[in-house]
């Protein structure tokens, strides 16, 4: 059996009355791509802070690589990491400073070969003395995905990977996570609003509405069982809740 990377069993998040996550289980196996997908306030981002042990449960239990995040999240965090344009670097410091700090949080053998490896892969070079605040938004993103890969994690949580850039950038950044998975093995969740990209890197895809997991399978698997063409009227279909309109039930299933 494909050993579970992620394991996530029965988990709720409560903010006061809010219930942003629902009672969600689900495992991520060993050098999968998968997708967390929803409208917004579905639960996407929730769940990625939690993955990551910056937010706790309400209720419910997280192991990852057989770990319990709530004991054991020191001895697994060096193992993560994570990207998200929409938070930022200290603005003051360079982006090479920036990436100095995170490669000695890190504990790199060799900062400044890894940092200069990076910087090549994301064409940062001509940045790497600017401070990170006068960066335009496409250009974070590069650095905050290069800040992502500095010690080549095995678990790896993308939270929009490629928003802010444009469309030349963007595919040559998914085609360079494609080759980091592929070279190192690594396990990848991402949550993203691109259905294309979804659809290029996934090779599993959980959707949630309203904090809860409404159904899950492959990108083809989907499509067919919705019948559409594309993953965006799959994540119209889901968001607006017409699945009983299409002939599924409550898990996608049919009728």
């Amino acid at each position: 059996m494909p050993q579970a990377v992620v394991s996530v069993s029965h988990v709720s998040k409560q903010f006061g009355n809010l219930v942003a996550v629902d009672d969600i289980s689900f495992d991520i196996e060993a050098g999968t791509t998968a997708a967390l997908l929803g409208g917004n306030g579905a639960g996407k981002t929730t769940t990625l802070s939690m993955l990551l042990g910056l937010l706790l449960p309400t209720s419910g239990s997280i192991h990852v690589f057989g770990q319990d995040m709530l004991r054991d999240r020191y001895s697994v965090l060096p193992r993560m990491n994570f990207s998200s344009p929409y938070v930022d670097l200290p603005r003051r410091l360079t982006v090479r400073q920036n990436l100095s700090v995170y490669a000695g949080l890190y504990g790199l053998a060799n900062p400044r070969a890894r940092i200069e490896r990076v910087a090549e892969e994301l064409y940062l070079a001509e940045l790497m003395d600017r401070p990170y605040g006068q960066l335009s938004a496409g250009q974070k993103t590069r650095v905050v995905i290069a800040k992502s890969l500095l010690n080549e994690p095995e678990m790896l949580l993308l939270d929009e990977p490629t928003a802010s850039l444009d469309p030349d950038t963007a595919d040559y950044v998914r085609g360079m996570l494609e080759k980091y998975k592929t070279r190192t093995g690594a396990t990848i969740l991402l949550a993203s609003h691109n259905m294309s990209e979804v659809e290029r890197l996934c090779d599993d895809v959980i959707m949630l509405r309203a904090g809860k997991i409404v159904d899950r399978g492959t990108p083809v698997g989907l499509l067919q069982r919705y019948g559409r063409q594309n993953m965006e009227e799959v994540f119209i279909d889901i968001a607006r809740d017409r699945r009983i309109e299409l002939g599924l039930d409550k898990k996608g299933k049919g009728k």
